[in-house]
């Protein structure tokens, strides 16, 4: 069978799962520093994007398809995540660099276990898994309702 998931989130999965679960921990917080920042038209205007429920910490995402100069059918994810939440940070930068510049088709193909698939299970809590799932959900979710308008 061959791997249906995109290269992008197919590299970051192969990345932590090279690594030992300490080492995993280390990656996870390498991302969080790297969650891109918000483009200049949503900062200050973050009431625009959705909250994430299953979070503990405040996240918040927003789905761009096909905008920004982007082709037609390119997804671009943005999320906000507080500094001191850096687990649920690191989970939106990997989301948010492993679906932008995927195509509408792709994301929406994305296995809603992938959370679950790069290793971490037994290195942050299930909650926290949870709120990954959440995540890609609710990103999911946006590009099928933007997918459908255009």
């Amino acid at each position: 069978m061959t791997d249906a998931l995109p290269q992008s989130l197919a590299e970051i999965r192969d990345d932590f799962l090279e690594l030992s679960q300490q080492d995993r921990l280390q990656l996870l917080l390498e991302f969080s520093n790297e969650l891109p920042a918000l483009p200049e038209r949503l900062q200050g205007h973050e009431d625009e994007l959705e909250r994430v429920e299953e979070c503990q910490s405040p996240v918040f995402i927003t789905v761009t398809v096909g905008e920004d100069g982007d082709a037609p059918g390119i997804v671009r994810m943005h999320a906000t995540a507080p500094r001191e939440a850096p687990t649920t940070r690191g989970f939106a930068s990997i989301l948010a660099q492993g679906l932008s510049g995927l195509t509408a088709e792709q994301v929406l193909a994305v296995p809603a276990d992938y959370p679950l698939t790069i290793g971490l299970s037994e290195a942050v809590s299930p909650l926290r898994i949870r709120g990954m799932v959440g995540m890609l959900g609710r990103v999911q979710r946006q590009v099928q309702a933007q997918a459908a308008v255009s």
